[in-house]
């Protein structure tokens, strides 16, 4: 599993994890595209923000190996700003390569391009 070396661990001040320490022995977590509905609390908003953010600056429009990026986090934006780079792919792949949506991630997260 490919550690990224500079990304931060977690949001800061909550327990909101960004990265993983060690892979996970009995299998690796899928991604999944998760439906952010309107009524999500603001630190999960916050947190979502942030992740982006951190990919943002760490990776740009470059493609990139999920290595120890959190599957759950990532699965918030999985299928909208973060996409498959590759076909096949392989969503229970510590290897499975990402790229950023730019257009989307825009319209999403403004504040991150300001």
């Amino acid at each position: 599993m490919l550690k990224h070396k500079g990304f931060p661990g977690r949001l800061p001040g909550t327990d909101y994890h960004f990265t993983l320490r060690r892979f996970n022995p009995r299998g690796v977590t899928p991604l999944i595209r998760r439906e952010r509905y309107p009524d999500r609390k603001p630190a999960d908003r916050r947190a979502d923000a942030a992740f982006f953010a951190a990919l943002w600056d760490h990776f740009r429009d470059e493609p990139f190996e999920r290595g120890n990026l959190d599957a759950g986090r990532l699965s918030w934006l999985f299928g909208r700003e973060v996409l498959p780079a590759t076909d096949p792919f392989d969503p229970a792949s510590y290897e499975a390569t990402l790229v950023i949506n730019e257009a989307v991630a825009r319209a999403s997260f403004p504040e991150v391009f300001e």
